[in-house]
């Protein structure tokens, strides 16, 4: 017998917040160990389901109720559904495009550091033998990242899944998992725009005309974010048309990428992203590399008692996290 079929399984391993299931029998059964064998590029959680032939997806997926014929294979169900949200997440995610770092915290307290480089700093002067060599000063922000707990409960009974495939039921998981990535741009967007209550709202420039985006804008914000540089742009929905509609975007490159991929090339070279986060007149110029802190406190957490013990009915999937400024001038609005 295989050494992870002899690994005892209990809910008890889910009360370290800090570290997930996966991880948990990762340290228990590394996957270093399989190396050059049939269950290489397995890692420890779906050598788990091997043990117990459980198959999460295609066309023969089985049941829920698989997951419930032993005590041990019943521990491993919360993490699927965890495994599951982070899917969902992953494919929505626009939020990696837009955030320079990601801190994990243990606690729900968090001051993030700010520099705020004058002109002069920016310049970095000659400094001449001897003299006093220029400073750049680091300091924390006054106010606390603001924690928002974003999450869904998901209602049902054993009876009412039991009989359901695994592979219908991820579909509903994905789904909560893209529900959380979309608040959590909303909220990094909001951040973005209005500060992190650090009196560090962005700033910005107007466009020419209102009502109309034109390449002078686009060029404009890109003077704006000086001596940061402009590699990603945030637009709504209106935004995104006027700009689709703009000579400069027509010609035969940007056309044959748009058309063949979805994804619109700007002259600028920015990456443009598409988000229903931002009002209609507006669009934001970010330099990406040093905008934004997304700060997270845990992993993605599921109530893991109730899935385990009362076999759903009510349990509680929820993930917290916020998001503070680094450089307030390494992003720009222009309102239309």
């Amino acid at each position: 017998m295989a050494f992870y079929e002899n690994i005892s399984l209990e809910k008890g391993m889910y009360a370290n917040r800090e570290k997930s299931l996966t991880a948990v029998l990762e340290e228990l059964d590394p996957s270093a160990n399989y190396i050059g064998t049939e269950l290489e590029g397995l890692d420890a959680f779906s050598r788990q389901l091997k043990r117990f032939d459980i198959k999460v997806s295609g066309a023969a997926s089985d049941k829920v109720e698989k997951f419930f014929q032993t005590t041990d294979s019943a521990a491993l169900f919360p993490e699927y559904v965890s495994r599951a949200v982070h899917q969902g997440i992953a494919e929505a995610d626009v939020l990696s495009n837009i955030v320079a770092t990601k801190t994990a915290i243990t606690g729900m307290d968090y001051r993030s550091i700010t520099s705020t480089p004058s002109e002069e700093d920016k310049s970095l002067l000659v400094v001449n033998e001897g003299a006093f060599i220029p400073e750049t000063k680091v300091s924390t922000q006054e106010n606390l990242v603001k924690l928002k707990k974003r999450g869904r409960m998901l209602v049902s009974s054993y009876e009412a899944l039991r009989y359901q495939r695994l592979d219908l039921f991820t579909v509903t998981l994905k789904q909560i998992g893209a529900y959380i990535a979309r608040a959590q741009l909303k909220d990094a967007v909001d951040v973005l725009l209005n500060g992190d209550g650090n009196a560090n709202p962005c700033e910005g420039i107007t466009a020419k005309e209102a009502g109309k985006l034109s390449y002078s804008d686009l060029v404009a914000l890109w003077a704006a974010l000086s001596p940061y540089e402009l590699n990603t742009i945030l637009a709504p929905t209106a935004a995104m048309q006027k700009l689709l509609e703009t000579t400069e975007l027509k010609d035969s490159s940007a056309g044959q990428t748009f058309h063949g991929t979805g994804k619109m090339v700007t002259p600028l070279g920015a990456n443009l992203i598409h988000t229903q986060a931002i009002d209609s007149d507006i669009i934001i110029g970010m330099d990406k590399n040093c905008a934004l802190e997304m700060v997270v406190a845990g992993d993605v957490i599921t109530d893991y008692d109730k899935l385990i013990d009362r076999q759903l009915e009510r349990a509680a999937i929820t993930s917290i996290a916020g998001f503070a400024k680094i450089y307030k001038d390494a992003a720009k609005k222009l309102t239309y």
